[in-house]
């Protein structure tokens, strides 16, 4: 039976609040999936990724960046932008928050602390991705119409396989983001994966993105597509499903 709850952890002086969700019949630990959420912050959006980790047979961790009870409103971009900018602009800060939320789900009594990953939705996808610039040691991490660009702060060993979800169309990760993304990872030897979706914009997988003038449309299609890769990924790393074999 699918069960939920919220746990406080730290950075610090600043509280944090993660919403968690894993099946409380399971009797031995469980691999882990981060979730890292979009610019309003830890809402229903990123505990429902949550909770669809949990249905894979994982734990899903929906992360905080922001701070216990910081929320954004869907619509506000001012609002929102100002409480995502100071982790774009300080990547230091946004690792250790990440950090943070990955040394509180491996504490987790339900969760084998070998086996983590983790997911990012927009600006979420910037969080997992710094995760693994920071040479974290976790499995895989999976950007979503993530934010791809590198920040001020150095990369370390990457140690986390890479997949990267992204809509053509995104006009906040135009091709040439995306080309450099994918030169940082392999010049980096990073085994990464970019699965590109034709005629598709930012915020893809959010029901609530309807904006076209802002760039953010939801579409079924891709959604769909993305859970299957999401699925398939988080598999081949934890249950060491052999990636298939390509002909030549």
């Amino acid at each position: 039976m699918l069960k939920t709850e919220y746990i406080e952890y730290r950075d610090g002086d600043t509280v944090l609040e993660a919403y968690i969700a894993y099946d409380e019949d399971a009797t031995d630990r469980k691999p882990c999936v981060l979730i890292g959420h979009d610019w309003t912050g830890r809402r229903e959006y990123a505990c429902a990724a949550a909770e669809r980790m949990a249905d894979l047979g994982y734990v899903g961790f929906a992360a905080d960046v922001f701070g216990k009870g910081v929320f954004g409103k869907e619509g506000d971009a001012e609002g929102n932008t100002a409480l995502m900018m100071p982790f774009v602009e300080d990547r230091a800060l946004l690792r250790r928050r990440m950090q943070a939320a990955l040394v509180a789900a491996r504490a987790l009594s339900q969760v084998d602390d070998s086996n983590i990953g983790a997911i990012g939705y927009c600006f979420g996808g910037m969080a997992v991705l710094e995760l693994a610039r920071s040479g974290a040691d976790v499995k895989g991490v999976a950007s979503v119409h993530g934010l791809l660009g590198q920040g001020d702060a150095p990369s370390q060993k990457i140690q986390s396989c890479v997949l990267c979800l992204h809509g053509h169309d995104d006009p906040m990760v135009p091709p040439e983001q995306v080309l450099a993304f994918e030169t940082e990872m392999s010049e980096a030897g990073v085994d990464w994966q970019v699965h590109v979706y034709g005629g598709t914009k930012h915020a893809f997988t959010n029901p609530a993105a309807n904006n076209p003038d802002f760039g953010t449309v939801f579409s079924q299609t891709a959604n769909a597509r993305a859970e299957q890769a999401l699925a398939n990924f988080f598999r081949e790393l934890f249950e060491d499903t052999p990636p298939l074999d390509v002909a030549p």
